[in-house]
């Protein structure tokens, strides 16, 4: 079999005349730039996640700066983030001038670990990043409690979290919906991905919201005038077209994912050298990526491409050891659980049009490695 990691052509075959259809009709209409499927879109997530307000913006990343500015999260100021993450995490503190403070991770579920978070609070902390990683949102209850306490902001990493739930004070709670700030990417390979770069800023505030959808058209409200040195960041009329199409199918999307997770689940369970991802009580898992930690991952990954399978490293290198922050003077050693992970855990194969006999020649193929 060849079995890639991600796979847009099949999706795109499922579902060709309404994307199709969807894309003409932004065409022939010309209205490129903030169009009305973007303000469409931004309803459609708002009623999906029961958020207050939603921005459209050009990149999960950019919606990560723009937020990060807002929230003034530079010019020194520390805000903690977990170091076994993407690059984005740190880097949208990073280039405002301020200060990213890295924090361990929890080995079962690599979301960050709150109470090491806890433990790099100062006088000079400005807020609290989390990031909902891989299948399951962070521990939002004992963030929130920290935010509380120590009078911190929150800008909630939801970039691979579309969809998922957490219970947050006895209610069930969408990614993103629960800090001061919340953003989504739309990359391709994501749960609700569009076909080129997207991401989104939701918020309960109403200032909040009305500073984002400012500072993406360079800090203006009226043409020509301008409140904020902003940024040109907008979501793209025709993903966004595209994408109501993907968010009027998501729950069937989630529900196929969760289908593949299960049957990962299932037929790797035996295997020595194979650990599988531990849902938290309280959360509702979304599968974006089903992450394994192994033995021998880079064999095993050497071998998986020898049999026709695509998989991917998430993540090679953990924030601390990145030649860009050097500057910080993290050293090796210094955050053993997400170096750990950093040499053990392999994503397989996700994505909803995977077939049952694909997964399962995955699984044997992980078996066969093993046993040899």
């Amino acid at each position: 079999m060849n079995i890639p990691f991600y796979n847009a052509a099949r999706e795109y075959a499922v579902y060709k005349d309404e994307f199709d259809a969807a894309i003409a009709t932004v065409i022939s209409s010309g209205a490129f730039i903030l169009g009305r499927q973007v303000d469409e879109f931004e309803e459609d997530v708002m009623t999906y996640t029961s958020a207050k307000y939603a921005v459209g913006v050009a990149s999960g990343s950019d919606a990560l700066v723009v937020a990060s500015d807002i929230l003034e999260f530079r010019n020194d100021a520390e805000v903690i983030t977990p170091v076994f993450t993407f690059f984005a995490s740190a880097s949208c503190i990073a280039r405002l001038g301020g200060k990213p403070v890295f924090c361990d991770v929890d080995e079962d579920t690599f979301c960050m670990d709150m109470q090491d978070a806890e433990n790099r609070i100062t006088k000079h902390t400005k807020g609290i990043l989390p990031v909902h990683l891989f299948l399951q949102m962070a521990d939002m209850n004992h963030c929130m409690e920290l935010a509380e306490k120590y009078r911190l902001l929150v800008l909630e990493d939801a970039a691979e979290g579309f969809g998922m739930k957490c219970l947050y004070q006895g209610v069930y709670k969408h990614a993103g919906t629960i800090g001061d700030f919340g953003i989504f990417s739309f990359f391709p390979t994501k749960t609700l991905g569009g076909y080129g770069d997207g991401g989104m800023i939701v918020t309960n505030d109403k200032d909040l919201y009305l500073k984002a959808k400012s500072y993406r058209v360079h800090g203006s409200t009226i043409p020509h005038h301008h409140d904020y040195i902003g940024y040109n960041s907008r979501l793209d009329t025709l993903q966004a077209a595209i994408l109501q199409v993907k968010l009027s199918n998501i729950d069937k999307v989630i529900e196929k994912r969760s289908r593949h997770a299960a049957q990962y689940r299932e037929q790797l369970k035996d295997i020595a050298g194979v650990k599988i991802p531990l849902v938290k009580d309280g959360k509702k898992e979304v599968n974006y990526a089903f992450c394994i930690q192994v033995e021998k991952r880079d064999a095993l990954e050497v071998f998986l491409k020898e049999k026709g399978i695509g998989t991917s490293v998430y993540y090679p290198v953990p924030m601390h050891l990145q030649k860009c922050f050097a500057y910080l003077r993290y050293k090796r050693g210094d955050f053993p659980i997400a170096e750990h992970l950093c040499e053990t855990v392999l994503a397989l194969p996700m994505f909803p049009e995977l077939t049952e006999d694909e997964v399962s020649y995955v699984c044997e193929s992980i078996k066969e490695f093993y046993i040899r």
